[in-house]
């Protein structure tokens, strides 16, 4: 059963952990316009690096060690809150948990109404917040674990047009960062080396562009890459150069491959939404990549289309955009107590056929 929405102002308290992101944020949101008052993001970086990759163990005990801190830095009057929105899934289930037990006792204690908010959703919906761009767009949700094209027919409508059908881009840059020896997180360490490198060395697959529809796959991509690496071992080593080649060209073939997808899906959006304005949006911590961001560029506004990218604060996990999507849920749908169970997997367009099957803990997209 849900609770009855409201039109009236609110001050929302954000909180998100689906990730390696410690996160609490403060959201005045007027009718659809939202205004970010505070916000503080504590990361792990240093906690995971070791390990070329997130540790779930390791992330969910830094989350319930500092969800209160995060709350402390964005300084936050519980006093003044009128709504609290938390991220109930998709994402890492000890991260979920911790966010939500805290979340819980807060509500509690304060009597706060508490809302679930879907992860994708607040993502999908960054550019509304920061841009006060209005639905219906074509937002492509780009990051560490996730890929795919949203038409983000309203602000809790979301029909989703393709997806990567294994590795999200970010979880391919992690990969290969680690095979070059890099460090974690890959993808600002890739885009640094790539400035010095020649994308056009090495040739390397497309996966997917011969065939119809607007689905990703980049373990192919990675395969090959990761062979090109094998070949340089197996002679005795790579030089500096060679390294920065390799991410150079690993960083053009993704950056490729989402440009023309996007192309090929924005022609679709613009067929079906002849009415509405063209606008496309991309959000996500890969959105932060420049080279990403320049063949988006190249492909969609030559189409007429609108690109809209947040701020590089917003295309990273972060509380603020949780707040936002859970103050316009609210506004229009209300609470379902359903959604504060906290979920692994939660496509964010029930409807839509799951690209890896059910199982046990439900479509992962």
């Amino acid at each position: 059963m849900t609770s009855t929405p409201t039109q009236a102002p609110l001050r929302i308290l954000g909180i998100e952990s689906s990730c390696d992101d410690t996160s609490a944020a403060l959201v005045h949101l007027n009718g659809f316009e939202g205004k970010i008052i505070s916000q503080s993001i504590i990361g792990q970086n240093d906690l995971h690096a070791g390990f070329g990759g997130v540790v779930p163990e390791i992330a969910a005990r830094a989350h319930a060690q500092r969800l209160d801190l995060a709350v402390e830095q964005a300084k936050i009057n519980l006093d003044e809150v009128d709504l609290i929105a938390v991220t109930t899934g998709p994402g890492l289930i000890g991260g979920l948990n911790a966010a939500n037990a805290f979340a819980r006792a807060l509500s509690s204690a304060r009597k706060i109404p508490l809302i679930g908010v879907n992860h994708l959703a607040g993502h999908a919906l960054t550019p509304c917040l920061s841009d006060g761009l209005e639905p219906p767009f074509l937002m492509l949700l780009v990051s560490g674990g996730h890929c795919q094209f949203l038409a983000v027919e309203d602000y809790n409508h979301f029909t989703r047009m393709g997806s990567t059908i294994d590795d999200s881009p970010g979880e391919a840059f992690d990969k290969i960062a680690k095979i070059l020896g890099l460090g974690y997180p890959g993808g600002p360490l890739i885009e640094s080396e790539a400035k010095t490198g020649d994308a056009t060395r090495f040739k390397l697959p497309r996966p997917l562009m011969d065939r119809e529809g607007y689905d990703f796959s980049f373990s192919g991509l990675k395969t090959a890459t990761r062979r090109i690496v094998d070949e340089f071992i197996t002679k005795g080593g790579m030089t500096l150069q060679d390294r920065a080649d390799i991410c150079a060209s690993f960083q053009f073939a993704v950056a490729d491959v989402i440009a023309q997808k996007s192309e090929r899906a924005m022609r679709a959006f613009i067929e079906t939404h002849q009415n509405a304005p063209s606008n496309f949006a991309v959000a996500g911590g890969v959105a932060a990549n420049q080279t990403i961001r320049k063949e988006l560029e190249s492909k969609l506004l030559p189409l007429g289309a609108t690109l809209t990218a947040p701020p590089l604060s917003l295309c990273t996990d972060n509380a603020a955009m949780i707040a936002y999507a859970g103050g316009v849920k609210f506004q229009q749908i209300g609470i379902n107590p359903d959604e504060l169970l906290t979920r692994s997997r939660w496509p964010l367009d029930i409807n839509a056929t799951p690209l890896f099957g059910y199982g046990k803990r439900g479509a992962k997209a």
